[in-house]
């Protein structure tokens, strides 16, 4: 029988396929064993044994699944040839001689976009060209720039340059992969392309265009026998459940080349996990794509986080001297995309400065990036982002210890509703994106949503809309007290003190970006502080002004916090002294003043 049970807001960290322990809360009695079915936004689908009764009250023990760790371990126990080159790599491991020039070896490309864009076509042919018993090569792809498109493109130039290749494409989450495959679908056949599905994987879950291209049987996935899957030209699955290969006899060196798209979100056990460690030979050629300053690897265990585990295997090798941009770097251990075809350089601007050197290029079409200018939403007519200071409140319900701010999700639904009424720029519903980094945020705003009868708008996590975009993004940061920010840190919530959650969320809109949010407790963060300075600076800024010097230069390390608390001790102390002194502080403030209109 299927029972739902309620979750806190990932805690525990709930997956497909987990055991759920249950007896009755009155103690002693028989335990009962359930299989996690499916994972919703607030609650959980568990399946039971049909001698069990959900009558009752029952005490629920999530127990831990250890299969992936159990694939992780195997991953990293495993003795390869190839760990020095694919672990510690040394400047002698460069994968390419030298860079390759934008003008040789012309290519007849599969999408005709990549001709004019010289940084991905020197990333497909400096994958092409990649030596052997060498580090593994790195695409790195900032937002917009098509780091899916460019390995999309090398893969299918590896099957025509290389009629042998077999090639294993891996990424840490189910929908990373099933885009990876779908884009290749448009040019290979279900004979040449196989999406490998965990068996636990929720049918549902899997795009109706993947369908032929993946093995279903009685009622859960499955693997086809060796022999068919050797024959398969691209095999597509997450990182995870890559060590398929491995477990069922597939000889190390089957596959010329293993290719990890957005690679730093995930941690190094689980992207080594992907084959990495256990199907290389020194002929492998290993090549990463990802962007280390978008999201990284979620480690909920401070003391995995101490130990090294939140930095992706991605990021660590990046900060190895083999891939400086100088010498071995730039050109022959990596290629960094720089065209950004998504956003208005205002929105740009300052995540470009703050994570990638300002070197990324504005090349999005002027009607799809211009077309909120002069808009009656905006503040500044030619400045399409919008900062909207707003003093809230937090609040939970007694079921869930998950916050949410009614009135930033009210003003949200104000915006949309704005939005989708104005003729003079017309937008679709389903072009906006919400993002909010609260369960119960997101379930508020959805429902004053539909009671607006407002369908096909996303509201979501920031970790649901890495690798999207919307023509409009409004962000709801929820956060009114200063004090839940280290219970944010802890269960890595929010988007305070959290730089790479803060660019992903930026960095999706094309045309206009709309943040509320209450600058008090955003401006203790530095990162937060320098984006609203930005904001107010070019007149983006609706609401009562900030309450700080916004032409003083942000500290990096600054601890705003700190000082806001010590300003708010050192009023009380002299209001105190004031009334020791005798001085009527309440007569004063309750004196009929003159009144005067607002300017």
């Amino acid at each position: 029988m299927g029972v739902c049970i309620r979750l806190a807001e990932k805690r525990p960290s709930v997956v497909i396929g987990d055991i759920i322990s249950v007896q009755n809360s009155r103690g002693g009695g028989q335990t009962h064993l359930g299989y996690v079915h499916d994972v919703r936004l607030a609650d959980i689908r568990v399946h039971f044994h049909h001698s069990f009764s959900a009558a009752g009250r029952y005490n629920v023990r999530f127990e831990w699944n250890r299969t992936p760790i159990k694939r992780q371990h195997q991953a990293l126990l495993a003795h390869s040839t190839s760990d020095q080159r694919l672990l510690l790599p040394l400047p002698v491991h460069a994968p390419l001689d030298r860079s390759i020039r934008d003008n040789e070896n012309p290519l007849s490309t599969y999408n005709a976009l990549i001709k004019s864009n010289a940084p991905q076509l020197q990333a497909v042919k400096s994958i092409l060209r990649l030596k052997s018993g060498t580090a593994p090569f790195i695409l790195f792809g900032p937002p917009g720039t098509g780091k899916t498109v460019t390995v999309v493109e090398a893969i299918l130039q590896l099957l025509r340059s290389h009629p042998s290749a077999c090639i294993l494409a891996c990424a840490p989450s189910n929908s990373a992969a099933d885009l990876l495959a779908e884009r290749l679908a448009s040019a290979l056949g279900p004979s040449e392309l196989f999406r490998c599905n965990a068996i636990f994987r929720n049918r549902s879950t899997l795009p109706d265009a993947l369908v032929a291209y993946s093995s279903f049987q009685e009622k859960h996935f499955a693997l086809p026998n060796v022999r068919l899957l050797k024959s398969y030209k691209v095999i597509v699955s997450t990182c995870s459940n890559a060590s398929f290969a491995y477990n069922i006899g597939m000889p190390a060196g089957h596959f010329s080349h293993i290719i990890i798209d957005e690679a730093a979100q995930g941690s190094e056990p689980e992207v080594l996990t992907a084959g990495i460690k256990t199907m290389v030979t020194n002929e492998t050629r290993v090549v990463l794509s990802g962007d280390p300053e978008q999201l990284g690897p979620v480690v909920r265990s401070s003391i995995a986080r101490e130990l090294g585990l939140g930095v992706s295997y991605l990021e660590r090798l990046m900060a190895r001297p083999l891939y400086a941009d100088a010498g071995t770097g730039r050109g022959r251990s990596f290629i960094k995309l720089v065209k950004n075809f998504r956003s208005h350089k205002a929105i740009l601007a300052y995540p470009n400065e703050k994570f990638y050197k300002q070197e990324l290029e504005v090349c999005g079409s002027p009607a799809q990036i211009n077309s909120f200018l002069d808009s009656s939403l905006l503040v500044s007519p030619r400045f399409p982002v919008v900062f909207h200071s707003m003093f809230g409140e937090n609040q939970r319900e007694s079921m869930s210890p998950s916050y949410f701010n009614v009135d930033e999700a009210t003003e949200v639904v104000e915006y949309v509703k704005d939005l989708l009424k104005d003729r003079r720029h017309p937008v679709r519903a389903k072009d906006i994106g919400v993002i909010t980094p609260y369960f119960a945020q997101v379930r508020k705003i959805r429902t004053l949503l539909r009671k607006a009868n407002i369908n096909d708008l996303k509201v979501a996590s920031v970790e649901e809309f890495q690798g999207q975009e919307r023509r409009v993004i409004i962000i709801s940061t929820v956060r009114s007290n200063r004090d839940l920010l280290s219970y944010d840190a802890k269960f890595t919530l929010g988007f305070v003190s959290n730089p790479r959650r803060f660019n992903v969320a930026v960095t999706r809109a094309q045309a206009l970006l709309i943040v509320i949010g209450d600058p008090s407790i955003l401006s203790v963060d530095p990162m937060w502080r320098g984006f609203l300075n930005y904001v107010y600076l070019r007149g983006g800024w609706r609401g009562d002004p900030p309450t700080w010097d916004t032409d003083a230069p942000v500290r990096t390390q600054g601890n705003y916090a700190a000082e806001m608390r010590e300003a708010a001790a050192a009023e009380m102390d002299a209001l105190i002294a004031r009334l020791a002194d005798g001085e009527d502080v309440e007569g004063e403030a309750n004196f009929d003043q003159p009144f005067q209109e607002t300017e």
